[in-house]
C-alpha cells in the first residue's frame, strides 16, 4: 500500500505544484527549527559565519553542474528519447549518470587541493583562525554535490513520470540530518558536527529517490561513453545555463566575500534573512517551476504551442496571485517572524533586528525573485538556455555595482540614504547596517532580472500581457486591503496584549496571518480574480 502511494502518479500540474509545495512547506518549517536551533546555539557570530562561508565553494559546484546543468537539461532530452525508444533513454540515462559523477569527482578534487587558496578570495575579511575553519569544513562539504549529482538524475526521471510524491520527501530528510547534526553531533565534533549532518542529509537524499526510479522501470548499467552524441549534446546544451548560473553563484560568493569584511556575525545575518525570504519562494516559485516544466515541455515537444501558451499565462498568473500578498504579510511582521523564529539563546536583541530589516528589504523584490525559477523554466522547455543565461549575468554585473555602492552608502556616518532607510524600518537603535546594503542590491537585481527576462520570452512566445495585467489589478487591490487590515490588527493587539512574551507574540502573528488570508480571499472572490476557481479544481486542463 505504503510503496503504491508513494511512486503514484500526480495528475496535473496544480495538484503536482499542491504536493511539492506541502513537502516543501515540510522542508522549510524543518528548515526553520534548524535555523532557530543555530542561532540559539551559536548566535550571529564567528562560528556561523564560518559554517556558512564553507558552504559556498561545495554550493558553486552543486549550482554550475547540477541546478544550472544536468537538472536544466537532462528532462527534455530524457523525454525526448523515452518517446522514440524506451531501452534506448535508459541506456542514456545510465552512461550520463556514470559521465557526470566522473565530471563531479573530478571537479571535487580539483576544487579540495586549491580550497585554501580558495577560501582566501571567499572570505578575505576572516581572520586567519575562521579562514583556517573555513577550509577543513569546506572539504568536508565536497562529498555532498557527489551524492546530489546522482540525486539529480534521479530526480529527473521521477520528473518524467510524474513521481512528484518522494522526490519532494527528499529535502525533508536533510534537513532532519542537519538538525540531527546540531542535536547530537555538535556537543561531540563541534562546527565539524554539522558538516556531518550536511553529508548525511545529501546521502539519505539520493538514496530516498532509489525504490522510486526502480518501480519506473530503471535498472543500472555500467556504461561510460563519453563520445555518445546524445551525451556530447547534453554537455553541449548544459555549458550556456552553466554560464548563466556561474555568474549567480559568483555573485553569492562576492556577496559573502563583502560581508566578511563587515561586523562579525554579518554572512550569518545575511543568510539567516535570505533563508526567511526563500520560504515563500520555495513554497511558491521553485514548486510551481518544477510542477510544470515537464507538461510545458511536453507541449512545446509535440508542437501544441496553444497549450504552452495558456499554461504558460495561469500558472505565471497563479504565482503572482500568492506570491505578492505573502510578500507584504512577510514585510508587515517581519519583526515577529524573525523574533519568533531566531530571537532565542545566544541571538540577541540587535541582531533580531538587524535581520528583520534585512528580511523586510527582501521583501521588495519577492514577487520577481519567486517568479525566476519558472520564466527560466519556460525557456529551458523550449530549448533555449542561452538567452536567460545571458540574462543572468548582466543582472550579476548590476548587483555587484549595487552592493558596493549600497554597502557604502549605508556605512556609519552622515548619509541621507542611510537615514532614509533607518527611519523607515526604525532602526535607530543601530549603529552599523552596512550589510543591509547587500539586501537591498539584491532586491534591485532581481527585480531587473525578472523584467528582462519577462520581455525577452515576449520576443519567442505570445504573452498575453492584457490578461495578465487584469489579474494583476485584482491582486494589487486585494493585497491593499489585505495589508490595511492586517496592520489595523497589529497596532490593535501591540495595545491590548504584551508581545514581549513569546505566547502572545505568536499569538498576534498568526491572528495577523489568518485575517490577511481570509481578507485577501474574501477581496478576491468577490473581485472574480480566476486564479481561485482553478486552485478550486474548477479547470481539470492543469
Amino acid at each position: 500500500m505504503f510503496p503504491n502511494f508513494f511512486n503514484s502518479q500526480t495528475k496535473t500540474v496544480v495538484f503536482a505544484a499542491f504536493i511539492l509545495g506541502a513537502a516543501g512547506l515540510v522542508s522549510r518549517v524543518l528548515g526553520l527549527i534548524r535555523d532557530r536551533l543555530l542561532a540559539g546555539k551559536f548566535g550571529a557570530g564567528d562560528e556561523l559565519d564560518v559554517y556558512f562561508a564553507a558552504f559556498r565553494i561545495p554550493d558553486f559546484v552543486y549550482g554550475i553542474l547540477i541546478v544550472g546543468g544536468i537538472t536544466a537539461v537532462f528532462l527534455p532530452a530524457f523525454s525526448e528519447y523515452f518517446q522514440k525508444n524506451k531501452e534506448q533513454a535508459w541506456e542514456f540515462a545510465n552512461n550520463l549518470l556514470n559521465c557526470f559523477l566522473v565530471l563531479l569527482v573530478f571537479f571535487c578534487l580539483l576544487l579540495f587541493a586549491f580550497t585554501p587558496f580558495i577560501i582566501d578570495l571567499v572570505v578575505p575579511g576572516f581572520s586567519p583562525e575562521k579562514k583556517e575553519l573555513t577550509v577543513s569544513l569546506t572539504r568536508i562539504m565536497f562529498f555532498s554535490p557527489l551524492f546530489f549529482g546522482i540525486s539529480s538524475i534521479f530526480s529527473g526521471v521521477l520528473h518524467y513520470f510524474n513521481r512528484f510524491l518522494i522526490f519532494s520527501l527528499a529535502p525533508i530528510l536533510y534537513n532532519l540530518s542537519i538538525i540531527f547534526g546540531i542535536l547530537f553531533l555538535v556537543p561531540n565534533f563541534g562546527l565539524y558536527g554539522l558538516a556531518f549532518g550536511v553529508i548525511l542529509g545529501a546521502f539519505l537524499q539520493m538514496l530516498l529517490q532509489i525504490p522510486g526510479i526502480i518501480n519506473c522501470g530503471y535498472k543500472y548499467l555500467l556504461i561510460l561513453r563519453f563520445k555518445d552524441p546524445r551525451i556530447i549534446k547534453v554537455f553541449k546544451l548544459m555549458i550556456p545555463r552553466m554560464i548563466g548560473v556561474f555568474g549567480f553563484y559568483i555573485n553569492l560568493i562576492i556577496v559573502t566575500a563583502i560581508a566578511s569584511g563587515l561586523a562579525v556575525g554579518s554572512v550569518a545575518i545575511l543568510n539567516f534573512a535570505n533563508n526567511l525570504q526563500r520560504l515563500p519562494i520555495g513554497l511558491i516559485g521553485i514548486s510551481f517551476a518544477l510542477a510544470s516544466f515537464p507538461s510545458l515541455s511536453l507541449a512545446w515537444t509535440n508542437k501544441t504551442k496553444q497549450t504552452f501558451f495558456k499554461n504558460f499565462s495561469l500558472i505565471f498568473r497563479q504565482i503572482l496571485f500568492l506570491i505578492i500578498p505573502i510578500s507584504l504579510l512577510m514585510f508587515l511582521m517581519r519583526t515577529q517572524i524573525t523574533q519568533i523564529i531566531l530571537g532565542t539563546g545566544k541571538f540577541g536583541l540587535e541582531e533580531t533586528k538587524l535581520t528583520a530589516a534585512m528580511l523586510g528589504i527582501f521583501c521588495l523584490g519577492i514577487f520577481a525573485t519567486a517568479c525566476l525559477p519558472f520564466l527560466a523554466k519556460v525557456f529551458y522547455s523550449i530549448k533555449d538556455t542561452k538567452t536567460p543565461a545571458i540574462i543572468a549575468l548582466y543582472s550579476v554585473a548590476l548587483n555587484i555595482v549595487l552592493c558596493f555602492l549600497f554597502v557604502w552608502l549605508l556605512a556609519p556616518g552622515i548619509s541621507a540614504f542611510r537615514e532614509i532607510i533607518i527611519n523607515f524600518l526604525n532602526l535607530q537603535e543601530l549603529t552599523d547596517i552596512s550589510v543591509l546594503g547587500l539586501a537591498l542590491a539584491l532586491s534591485i537585481s532581481g527585480i531587473f532580472h525578472f523584467f528582462l527576462l519577462l520581455i525577452f520570452l515576449k520576443k519567442r512566445i505570445e504573452i498575453d500581457f492584457k490578461e495578465i495585467w487584469q489579474s494583476l489589478k485584482k491582486i494589487g487591490i486585494a493585497t491593499i486591503l489585505m495589508g490595511i487590515n492586517v496592520w489595523l490588527f497589529k497596532q490593535i493587539t501591540a495595545h491590548l496584549i504584551n508581545v514581549d512574551v513569546l505566547p502572545a507574540l505568536i499569538f498576534q502573528t498568526i491572528a495577523s496571518g489568518i485575517i490577511g488570508v481570509f481578507v485577501y480571499l474574501l477581496i478576491a472572490c468577490l473581485l472574480r480574480c480566476q486564479e481561485i476557481r482553478k486552485f478550486a479544481g474548477s479547470d481539470p486542463t492543469l
